[in-house]
């Protein structure tokens, strides 16, 4: 039998309801497919700032240095809106990213074919189905990089710095080339070479990268024509790998093209078993405590943590079915359809357990 020790970063708003439901749904595959897992929980992002003045705290990268995986809730709110960016909830997560050498974020995009109808895309455009990884670059770029205030011309100014290594764009490049041999063996490279000169060693570096993947199909498209080509035809894509920033907003466009924010899970990997997962939406601090939250996103985190760290495939799978179930007919308020039984985050949970 196999132990696993997980450590639960709860977060803020909404965070601590829909870790609860994922824990459940977590603690029931484990019992049917027959493995332990021990918790240990610690704090991160506004909860860690007012327990000990600082989002992250040591004590959370050392227990989550000693785990099997982590799993995130989410973190922030406007309560902590007006303190300097070193110190805001957001900081906490770009520092345990870095901490535990999170490089690699998989942000998968897939329409569960119940909620089909929530889609903005029409049906001919989205087809019987859509299913897209997003690869993204997660400890570089524009958010890691020199910031800084000052003047221009008399004139006060900021600036952020986007800046790649060639190592830092082959490390991402063979996991997305990896994910695609995996998958439907096409790659889209995504970034901005026209204009810019760090995405210039982006593409050149994913082309050297190419060579030691002949069965993958590689193109690449500027970041602008890619957010508009998921929206015209999204069923061109497989996998789509590129730098921190963009991969922020096209995950976020793709989660939109597939119904809710509120379904979408994410896996950020370290090249080792370790691994962080969490749902891409955030803390939603106006519904906290209300009871109709959507777990399902950090559920199928839950998933993706049983693929990608934990080797307990069929678990993964399992959980996958099970949701894809209960949205047969039960939604919670984001997702909710007329004639569906509209029901509560943990009743939510609940059910997924059931279908389990």
């Amino acid at each position: 039998m196999a132990d696993y020790k997980i450590t639960l970063l709860k977060g803020d708003g909404i965070g601590p309801e829909i870790v609860d439901q994922a824990v459940k749904v977590l603690n029931k595959a484990a019992d049917k497919f027959g493995f332990t897992v021990e918790y240990d929980e610690a704090l991160l992002g506004g909860c860690a700032i007012d327990a000990t003045g600082v989002p992250l705290p040591d004590e959370t990268i050392a227990k989550c240095k000693v785990s099997d995986s982590v799993l995130l809730g989410a973190v922030g709110g406007p309560k902590w809106d007006n303190l300097p960016g070193s110190v805001r909830p957001e900081a906490g997560l770009l520092g345990i990213r870095g901490a535990l050498g999170l490089f690699a974020n998989l942000r998968p995009s897939v329409i569960f074919g119940p909620l089909k109808s929530a889609s903005p895309i029409k049906d001919e455009i989205i087809g019987d189905k859509m299913d897209i990884l997003i690869v993204r670059e997660l400890t570089g770029g524009i958010y890691f990089g020199e910031r800084g205030r000052g003047e221009v011309n008399g004139s006060p100014a900021a600036w952020d710095t986007e800046k790649y290594s060639v190592a830092e764009i082959e490390r991402i490049a063979r996991v997305a080339f990896d994910m695609a041999m995996k998958r439907g063996k096409k790659l889209t490279s995504v970034d901005k070479a026209n204009v810019l000169e760090s995405s210039r060693l982006w593409r050149k570096t994913v082309i050297e990268v190419s060579k030691d993947y002949p069965e993958v199909e590689l193109n690449h498209l500027y970041v602008d024509n890619c957010a508009m080509q998921l929206v015209r035809n999204p069923k061109q894509f497989d996998v789509i790998v590129t730098s921190n920033i963009f991969g922020d907003i096209l995950s976020d466009e793709a989660s939109m093209i597939a119904g809710s924010i509120g379904m979408l899970a994410s896996a950020s990997l370290s090249g080792g078993k370790l691994g962080l997962y969490e749902p891409i939406h955030g803390s939603a601090p106006d519904i906290a405590g209300l009871g109709i939250a959507n777990p399902l996103a950090t559920i199928l985190s839950v998933a993706m943590m049983f693929r990608y760290s934990l080797e307990q495939n069929e678990a993964a799978d399992a959980i996958e079915a099970a949701v894809a179930k209960v949205l047969e007919t039960d939604r919670t308020p984001d997702i909710y359809e007329k004639g569906m039984n509209k029901v509560s985050c943990e009743q939510m949970g609940d059910l997924v357990c059931e279908a389990l």
